[in-house]
């Protein structure tokens, strides 16, 4: 099975031809070259590759430049804005691009907390008409995204990140766990997957990370884990752990069987964004 990691980020130096927005806490870049070293490095075979929001917001040309330039490596995730009267004809045309694989709806950007929003409904109207599963950064909004979920049962919906606030720079949160029950309750409904992304900047504890093993416990025994994508969410983590750091921890672990980590670090992404590298 091939190791897919559900969330990776690429961006070059801040210049006039493509200016930030804003900066990461990270380094001044990480090409689509440095990207594919650190997963080669480690084993891993292709990632989701998530256009970065803080730098670009809604201009998805630089991931479109590194998919391009390693198309049997990456799957494409663009965000997009529901408050935008254009969003769905964004979504028509983002969904011909080549290697296109979900749009994402960055919740806490200016995003009505209204699920019954009209901009929000025209994006998972259309995201299901393609095929398109919708990524939600979702912290601070799980009663909103489950009110999504039970309203558009025909849309997939993956929560990003454990649907947990997490950290840019050390220390993890004193209680980085306290919204769980909130999180559990979303694996009622079936059109929702959820990423584990990110889950090592959670700890508590050095490499391995062995505390955050009880609760993703619970997650996957809610959510199955056929609906749970391993990732790193690289690069907003390399201020916490390298990238090393974000995978071995979940291949080594004697906390998941052989056939779990198969659809955890791969199978399950393969089959929620109907992607896999072209490599394998």
């Amino acid at each position: 099975m091939a190791i897919i990691d559900a969330q990776v980020h690429a961006y070059e130096r801040d210049h006039p031809a493509r200016p930030w927005t804003d900066a990461l806490a990270g380094p001044d870049q990480v090409s689509g070259d440095d990207m594919v070293a650190a997963m080669d490095a480690v084993g891993v075979d292709g990632a989701l590759l998530v256009s970065v929001f803080t730098m670009y917001r809604y201009d998805a040309s630089y991931a479109v430049s590194v998919q391009a330039a390693h198309p049997d490596r990456f799957g494409l995730i663009k965000p997009v804005d529901p408050s935008d009267p254009g969003v769905v004809e964004t979504i028509d045309d983002w969904a011909a691009q080549d290697g296109t694989v979900a749009i994402r709806i960055m919740m806490n950007r200016d995003v009505s907390e209204n699920a019954d929003d009209p901009g929000i409904n025209r994006v998972l109207d259309a995201a299901a008409r393609h095929g398109l599963p919708v990524n939600l950064l979702a912290w601070g909004r799980l009663e909103q995204a489950a009110k999504m979920a039970a309203s558009k049962p025909d849309t997939s919906l993956v929560i990003d990140h454990l649907g947990l606030q997490q950290p840019f720079v050390p220390p993890a949160p004193p209680d980085p766990f306290a919204d769980l029950p909130k999180v559990l309750d979303l694996a009622q409904y079936k059109n929702v997957a959820i990423k584990i992304t990110g889950a090592c900047t959670l700890s508590h504890a050095p490499d391995p990370y062995d505390d955050i093993w009880d609760p993703l416990g619970r997650i996957f025994d809610a959510f199955g884990i056929d609906r749970c994508l391993w990732g790193t969410d690289w690069t907003r983590a390399t201020n916490l752990l390298t990238y090393s750091q974000g995978v071995e921890p979940f291949r080594l672990t004697n906390r998941l069987s052989d056939s779990d980590r198969a659809a955890l670090m791969g199978g399950s992404a393969a089959r929620v964004y109907d992607w896999a590298p072209g490599r394998i």
